[in-house]
Parts: C-alpha cells; structure tokens; sequence
C-alpha cells in the first residue's frame, strides 16, 4: 500500500499498520499537535504527511543521481509517509521528551481573526510593542494585552494561541478596512485568509550563475588539484558526504533544509551571531541546548559571526570561499545591502550553489510584510493549521532545490542561485492537496508523544539524542 500522491509506502521503518493518511496523522502524532487548538485530536485539512513524503522521494530521487555523478557508491533510497510524519511532528517530539517539562499553553481557540464585516484575517508581529500598539489602538485592556503576548508569540512552538475573547471581541466589532489602517500605523502585519487556494507557483526557481565552466561535465576532479575553484568533493557512502553547507538561517525553513541536507551526507556549518542563536535557550532544554532548536540544527557545527559589522561580513564571505552551498534565510534587501548577494559569494566561490529560503519570494515586492508560516497560511489559501506546517514544508522544498542545483552544477561545472519561500511552498502543498486519501482511520490516535517515543514500535524510525528525534528521513543503500 502507497501513499496516493507518490508511490512512497505508508509505514517505512514504523512497525505499525499503517493503512492510509489518516491512519499517519493518527499514530506519527500529526492529529495530536494539529489538535491541540480544538481540545481534541483533529486531522489536518490536507493530506499533509503524503505531500511531505512525496517531497522526500523527489529529494532521494535526486541525491541518487548526484550519488551517480560523483561516484559515490549508493544505488537505492527508500523513505515513507510515515518518515514524513515524524519529520513535521520533529521539533513537538523533542519537546516532549526533553530534560525538563513542556509548558504546552492551555485552552482552545486562537487565530485567524474575524471582522465584523465577515473577513478572516491573520496577524502577526516579532516584536512585543507592536503588538502593544496595535491592541492600544482598539482600546483594549492593557492587562489583556499584555498576558496574550506569550502565547501568541510561543504559538510557532506549542501549536496552541488561546487569545482572550476580550481581543477578538474587538476585532469582532470593526470593518476590515479599520483593521487594516490601525495595522498600517503600529506595524503589525495583516493578511487577509484567502478565498482562493494560491497553487500555481513553481516551488523554487534554479538560475545559472555565470557561464564559464569549472570543470567538465561529469567530472570531478580531485579538490587539492582545484582547490577554491568550486569542486564538490567526493568521499563517503551517502550522496552528500564530502560537500560543505554554510548556513545563516533562523527559525525553521532554513535550518530544517540544512537538516535534510546534513541527513543526506554534507557537513554544515551553521553561522550565529556572537553569543549563540537566542533560540538555543528556549526552553523545554535536552542537556544545554533548547529541545526544539536541537531537533533541527544537531549535527551541525557552528561559528560565530558578527553580521552587524564590516569584518563579519568580511568573514563570512571569507568562510563562503571554501563551501560548496551557501544557504541563507534573510530578510529582503539584506544580502545586497551586505553585499553577499549571489554574484557576490559566486566571486569568491565559483561554481557555488547560493540558496535562498524567504517568506514571500518576489511575488510581493521589494518591501513585504512579515513572511512567517501563519500569515502565509493565510494568503495563500492553507487549510489553518497552528503547526508550523509551512515552516517544515518550505524546509523540504528548499532542501529539493539545493540537491537539484548540486546535480546541474556537477552537470554544467557552472555555479547555479535557488531560490525558494514559504509561499512557493505553500502554492505547491495546495496543488498536491487535490488528491485525498479515502482510507479510514484504522489504528489509535497519539494523544502523547512522549508515549510515542518510548514505542518500542518507532524504535527504527526515532533515535534518543539528549531528547527523542527522528533518525533520517532516508534510507539509502
């Protein structure tokens, strides 16, 4: 039995009968998390673990075929829906299971908003005084405001955002119209939940950067012949061993694409700003690390770089100089205004792989709003989820580009830019949601994934590593 948007196998390592998407979203956790906003356990909108598996089967299709063109001695792949599964809940497992208890917020409820005039819309904001302005500007109770804050902003992490009815109450009371001036003034981001599923983006686009060849086609020459000319090294047993990622990202889409590609054999450094990434001390912690932060970077090694300054800028192209992937996630504008724009790392790197995991991509203009996984749900027409099902997808789809660009760039010896964001993914998960998944649910509901990781029936698909996390999303032989 297959999944039926891809040929992908339901159960994989999982030694649980597994039958059809909802029998996934049941035992991998998906229902529980998902579920956590309605009191009960509740299936997503789409068959979500289906289109994340048909993700990884691309992927593991691809990073064969780089296997082949660089001699690396891996001939099958395999993954499953169930593989995927266990990919989304990642981060909700490791918290569950980590040193010290999870504080998953209480109550049911929570965003998108409602206006009077009948227009759902999401909202968001980083920083706490916008917030405070834009509840100001409504006249609500500063005491409410205030105590909503944390689980709005930890919403990203627990799947739950009971705001208080006194908030949505005055949202209630108000055309879309005044909602929207009162969010241009205080800076709050406001997107309306459209009527119409967006799904017709491509999920990334490949651009060749330069024209001269480094290298023949389909060869690869040895790196100490041409070192800092661009060569994937070969060496190792899975198709990525040998090839260095430099990562600058924060939060998940990017840093989930480095975890699959460090799952597929490179090595990555990740790049932070002095002191550390500030997510590394959110609790609930595995040792001395942030449970969900481990459950994405583990793995990886890190430098710490001052982006803020000339000489960290300097540095971090000069670390750019002997990578084969430059992977980063920021803000529009940043790379050109630092001067690490794609033409900029290819001079110091030629035939590099420079990729880009943004919010909105182009589609927005040069100054969009805010592009996180809840707003972009909203746009582009995702059945509402509180999980961060964006976010992980928009990882996957990433990770696709890079393993691609690294196939045409071992074809062509010509350094290839991708470029992808939360709402290409978002437009892909909607045009694979036409195809559902009929099967009935045949096996028991997760209800906690603490449980779930002492099964000794996921024990080929999870590892303990300070907490519980899946192993790789692949397996390769």
């Amino acid at each position: 039995m297959t999944s039926v948007v891809s040929a992908v196998p339901w159960s994989g390592p999982v030694d649980v009968p597994l039958a059809g998407e909802l029998d996934v979203q049941a035992a991998c956790g998906l229902m529980h998390v998902h579920g956590r906003r309605f009191g009960r356990p509740t299936a997503l909108g789409l068959d979500y673990a289906s289109i994340v598996a048909a993700e990884l089967d691309s992927i593991g299709a691809l990073a064969l075929e780089v296997a082949r063109l660089r001699g690396v001695p891996v001939r099958t792949v395999s993954t499953s829906v169930a593989q995927a599964g266990l990919l989304a809940v990642s981060q909700y497992l490791a918290a569950a299971t980590a040193d010290e208890p999870e504080s998953v917020g209480e109550g049911v409820g929570g965003p998108p908003f409602l206006s009077v005039d009948g227009v759902a819309f999401e909202v968001e904001a980083l920083d706490a005084e916008v917030w405070r302005r834009f509840w100001a500007e409504l006249d609500a109770d500063p005491g409410v405001v205030a105590g909503a804050w944390r689980p709005f902003q930890h919403r990203f992490a627990t799947a739950t955002c009971a705001v208080p009815g006194e908030l949505t109450g005055l949202t209630a009371r108000l055309p879309i119209t005044r909602l929207e001036q009162v969010a241009a003034v205080t800076g709050m981001t406001l997107v309306r939940v459209a009527n119409r599923a967006v799904d017709d983006l491509p999920p990334y686009r490949i651009r060749a950067l330069g024209t001269a060849p480094v290298s023949t086609a389909g060869e690869l020459p040895d790196a100490g012949e041409l070192r800092g000319v661009g060569v994937l090294r070969r060496a190792g047993e899975l198709p990525l061993s040998g090839v260095v990622v430099l990562e600058s990202c924060r939060r998940v889409q990017g840093p989930m694409a480095g975890h699959l590609l460090w799952q597929l054999g490179a090595s990555v450094v990740r790049v932070e700003p002095p002191g550390g990434d500030p997510l590394r001390g959110v609790p609930p912690m595995s040792g001395d690390v942030s449970a969900r932060f481990h459950a994405l970077n583990r793995g990886k090694r890190v430098v710490e770089v001052d982006l803020g300054t000339v000489a960290g800028r300097r540095e971090l192209l000069e670390l750019a100089s002997g990578v084969d992937v430059f992977l980063h996630n920021w803000a529009p504008g940043k790379a050109a205004s630092w001067g690490l724009t794609a033409r900029d790392v290819a001079r110091a790197r030629p035939g590099v792989v420079y990729a880009h995991a943004s919010g909105w991509g182009d589609a927005l203009g040069p100054r969009p709003p805010l592009g996180t996984d809840f707003v972009v749900q909203a746009h582009a027409g995702v059945p509402p989820s509180l999980m961060t099902i964006v976010d992980v997808f928009g990882g996957v789809v990433c990770a696709r580009g890079v393993v691609e660009a690294i196939a045409r760039r071992i074809r062509s010896g010509v350094g290839q830019s991708v470029a992808s964001s939360l709402l290409s993914a978002a437009s892909r998960m909607n045009a694979q949601a036409t195809r559902r998944c009929t099967a009935p649910l045949s096996v028991p509901v997760c209800t906690d994934l603490a449980m779930l990781g002492r099964d000794p029936r996921f024990s080929r698909a999870l590892v303990r590593d300070g907490c519980v996390v899946p192993v790789s999303a692949w397996e390769f032989g």
